[in-house]
């Protein structure tokens, strides 16, 4: 709740507004209780009335429940309002950052048929992954530089399995947990989820990691795990350089911190810049990746490389929550793997023509924002230049556009000013998305909002 007053109107909308969105957005679950009216007026520096101003406007519009004696809690209306309907048809998703299949999908599916009958005489329940596949993956990581065979490669089901996994298997409640802000939203919920105490560093567009805050934080709080996105992260869509990469090193070995390295982002170069070496690689480090961003996010193969003893670790601790990967999904992405390098050339050429016309798109219709130049990855982390990226997002709804507002990627409501905007879509897309976006904006700063450029906020 920072920055929630975004506009001269009523206190008690505004206020109902912002939990509307944290409802919508995920970040207050379903059946969550809220605080009481005194506790949540307090914290605010509101008085009573207002806070119950805007419940009353939340159960009026099927987005709080509220029982005498046992507190209001987050819900979800079950009338056919434009809300749920946008939900449930994303008639412009741009919440996720995704692309669209490649037509050899198709192809490598029916090749992948083709080769399923070998393997219909196992049990297909197998926590480690087809041999085929870790045997094509590990040889694609030798090729960069990374000696890895076989054993040292687990197939999950995408890179958010693999995550929840190495969590499940490195964390105890209470453990503390470096992660990047803004950040991957998702990960933050498999770390919390395991019990960690989520200890952010920063990153800008501008700088990339902070290098200080990152020893302070090594240093403070002797992190369990480390997880950090190190090429195109997510997204701000900076690369770290090889000085940073070493001192990370260096501060997790001394602090005995697992680094949790997530390469799905790895190959989308968009400037023709050299591919990096993969992140130095020791028995504290754990490198992650799928084929979810470069591929198709519908295949929902991941994998982790990490050395023996913890993959069979992880192997222990994975029957808590499946069984074991797809074995279809598996023979297809292995069909794929030998193309992988022409695949990702295309996804380049294809995403900087997204990457171009985003930002022309953005000058044209929101001159006032700010695209920073996005070196590689599928999203562009824009300054808006006003704390109203929550306000923003509620009001693109109404336009059928659905888009995560800064705070989402951040903890503590952090990152108003900011907003993810992917742009692996269709320009069709990307035009309509910008075209809502500009709708959504002249809405909600109708009421004299003032953007001055000596108030524009830098990455917390």
């Amino acid at each position: 709740m920072v920055d929630w007053r975004g506009s001269n109107g009523p206190a008690y909308l505004a206020l109902a507004d912002r939990i509307r969105l944290l409802i919508l957005d995920g970040r207050i679950p379903l059946g969550t209780r809220l605080p009481a009216e005194r506790e949540l007026a307090t914290q605010l520096g509101l008085s009573r009335t207002t806070v119950s101003a805007a419940y009353a406007e939340l159960r009026d519009t099927g987005y709080l429940e509220s029982v005498r004696g046992s507190g209001s809690t987050a819900r979800m209306p079950h009338d056919s309002s434009i809300d749920l309907d946008i939900l449930a048809d994303a008639p412009l998703d741009f919440s996720k950052a995704s692309l669209p299949s490649l037509p050899a999908v198709a192809q490598a599916a029916q090749a992948a048929v083709d080769r399923l009958p070998s393997f219909l005489g196992d049990s297909g329940f197998d926590p480690f992954g087809l041999l085929v596949l870790r045997r094509a993956i590990a040889d694609r990581y030798s090729e960069r530089g990374l000696p890895t065979d076989p054993e040292q490669v687990m197939i999950t089901v995408g890179a958010q399995s693999a995550i929840h996994l190495l969590a499940r298997t490195l964390l105890a409640r209470g453990d503390r947990a470096i992660v990047e802000s803004p950040g991957y939203p998702h990960a933050f919920d498999a770390l919390k989820a395991a019990g960690a105490r989520l200890v952010p560093v920063a990153v800008t567009t501008d700088e990339g990691w902070d290098v200080a805050g990152l020893e302070q934080a090594f240093q403070r709080t002797s992190p369990t795990v480390a997880y950090l996105m190190p090429e195109f992260q997510n997204p701000t869509g900076k690369t770290m350089d090889e000085a940073t990469r070493a001192r990370v090193l260096e501060l997790a070995e001394r602090e005995g911190t697992t680094l949790i390295v997530d390469e799905t982002m790895t190959g989308l170069g968009l400037d023709g810049q050299e591919r990096p070496a993969p992140f130095p690689v020791t028995r504290n480090v754990v490198v992650i990746g799928s084929v979810g961003k470069s591929i198709w996010g519908g295949l929902r193969i991941g994998w982790v490389r990490a050395e023996r003893d913890l993959i069979q670790r992880m192997a222990r601790a994975r029957f808590a929550s499946d069984l074991g990967t797809p074995i279809l999904e598996q023979l297809v992405v292995a069909e794929m793997v030998p193309d992988y390098e022409q695949i990702l050339a295309g996804r380049r050429a294809y995403l900087r023509q997204g990457r171009d016309h985003l930002a022309k798109r953005i000058r044209q219709t929101l001159p006032g924002w700010r695209m920073p130049h996005v070196e590689g990855g599928i999203v562009a982390w824009v300054n808006i230049g006003a704390p109203l990226s929550s306000q923003l997002a509620l009001a693109a709804r109404n336009e059928g556009l659905v888009i995560g507002a800064g705070p989402r990627f951040g903890l503590d409501g952090v990152f108003e000013r900011f907003l993810r905007i992917p742009f692996g879509q269709p320009a069709d897309q990307i035009d309509r998305a910008v075209e809502a976006l500009g709708v959504a904006w002249s809405s909600v700063t109708r009421h004299n909002v003032r953007l001055d450029d000596s108030e524009l906020a830098h990455v917390v």
